[in-house]
């Protein structure tokens, strides 16, 4: 937990290269000199691209040309995000060995904006899993207690930024897999709405689920990489306009979820950051039946030749779900299509009413490593309770820490509307000032 870019934000570190008193280089072998190999988050370094990134990044400031907040600034990017000369290996024995010949989109952007990129983070086998312990290179472990899990698939993200081996890194979020990890260590995790951050170049789970996100120390970062990711042409509305209808106050319109199963602890300590808020319904079980037929019928299509082929390179709990996702009937992805429109439609008539909804990320806080059942339900199923039906809608949702349980982090969910992106990071702003 006491890497060198613990508690250190983007702006400060910009301030500082601008100055002159650090440098990209040196930002650099800070970042590899914070990585504990303990907690598994990276399998993949590289000391030698970054130095010759980060050097190229003193130059060019030297010489006057600056490309923005992210210049010279350490970024880790998650393993099925391709980064060209370095192996891609998405967890799972399938891809050992696999070098990826280009970088994936998201990956461009962020060294157009400057950024260095210094490794590769630890994902749940194939980002199929929110627990970030199943995996071919080993479980990533939490850095707030060792034996417990990070939350995926992102997991290896999540815990760099929250040991402080970087200020940024990237995720991917197909049922919560930024979010998860974002609540359960500690930091911020933004999804933004689907499409706004292009996934070429980013292993595919579910096409229609799959989302590219950020993972950092708090959301105003996020907020900074967001803008980077989608450049200025896209990102300057959603972020500086109010939402449409919208009263401007964060701390205004703004409805509750109750989330159906979840530790009561957990409840109120989020609850307690929105006390006048008005609860809203939400049918948590019928988006879960829509989602779970969306993402097992793609994600079988995605893998169906592998599992024929080469079954035994699967983590055991993979090929499991897999093997299930084949057995769904056809007629559930159709049905399930239809009924995400009525829920788009009237989502977006509650978002009407309201700047922004809030919520609990996460219904607990981490598990031990390994757990599959817990108190409130299996496992699988609850970790992605609540942030997988911002996924089936597409929603931009942020996750922000809120706060602690028995000593484990807790993080609050906040949902707007697409291209109302700047309610969401004013609300976290306003919620990062109250007084503890």
């Amino acid at each position: 937990m006491g890497g060198f870019f613990a508690g250190r934000t983007l702006a400060d570190l910009g301030q500082a290269l601008r100055s002159g008193k650090e440098t990209a280089q040196g930002l650099v072998e800070r970042a590899l000199d914070s990585v504990d190999p303990e907690l598994n988050a990276f399998v993949t370094l590289d000391p030698e691209g970054a130095g010759a990134a980060a050097r190229w990044a003193d130059r060019e400031l030297a010489s006057g040309i600056d490309r923005g907040p992210l210049h010279g600034v350490p970024v880790a990017v998650k393993d099925i995000v391709d980064v060209a000369g370095l192996p891609t290996g998405m967890g799972s024995a399938h891809f050992d060995g696999h070098v990826a010949a280009g970088d994936a989109e998201c990956v461009a952007m962020l060294r157009n904006a400057g950024a260095v990129i210094v490794g590769k983070t630890g994902t749940q086998e194939f980002a199929f899993g929110a627990t970030g312990d199943v995996s071919a290179s080993g479980p990533v472990r939490n850095p707030h207690d060792r034996a417990r899990m990070p939350g995926g698939s992102s997991s290896g993200s999540a815990a760099a930024v929250a040991a402080g081996a970087v200020p940024l890194a990237i995720g991917t979020d197909t049922g919560g897999s930024v979010r998860i990890p974002a609540a359960f260590c500690g930091v911020a995790g933004f999804k933004p709405a689907h499409g706004a951050i292009p996934v070429g170049g980013v292993f595919p789970l579910s096409p229609t689920l799959d989302h590219v996100g950020v993972l950092a120390g708090s959301a105003a970062d996020c907020r900074i990489a967001y803008r980077a990711l989608t450049g200025p042409e896209q990102a300057a509305p959603s972020l500086v306009d109010p939402a449409p209808g919208g009263s401007g106050d964060p701390r205004g319109r703004v409805a509750w979820i109750d989330p159906p199963a979840a530790d009561p602890e957990v409840v109120r300590t989020v609850r307690a950051l929105f006390p006048d808020a008005p609860a809203e319904p939400l049918d948590f079980a019928g988006l879960r039946e829509v989602f779970i037929a969306i993402e097992f019928s793609e994600a079988y299509d995605v893998h169906a030749e592998r599992v024929a082929d080469a079954p035994e390179l699967y983590q055991p709990s993979l090929l499991g779900r897999l093997r299930e996702a084949g057995r769904m009937p056809g007629w559930r992805l159709v049905r399930a299509l239809r009924e995400r429109e009525r829920y788009v439609r009237e989502v977006a008539e509650l978002l009407d009413r309201y700047d922004y909804l809030a919520m609990p990320t996460m219904p607990i806080t981490a598990p031990e490593l390994g757990a599959t059942e817990v108190e409130f339900g299996p496992l699988t199923a609850l970790l992605v309770s609540l942030t997988s039906p911002w996924n089936v809608l597409g929603l931009p949702a942020l996750s922000v820490p809120a706060g602690t349980v028995r000593g484990l982090p807790v993080g609050a969910q906040l949902i707007t509307r697409r291209g109302a992106e700047s309610v969401l990071f004013d609300a976290a702003a306003g919620l990062a000032r109250k007084p503890a």
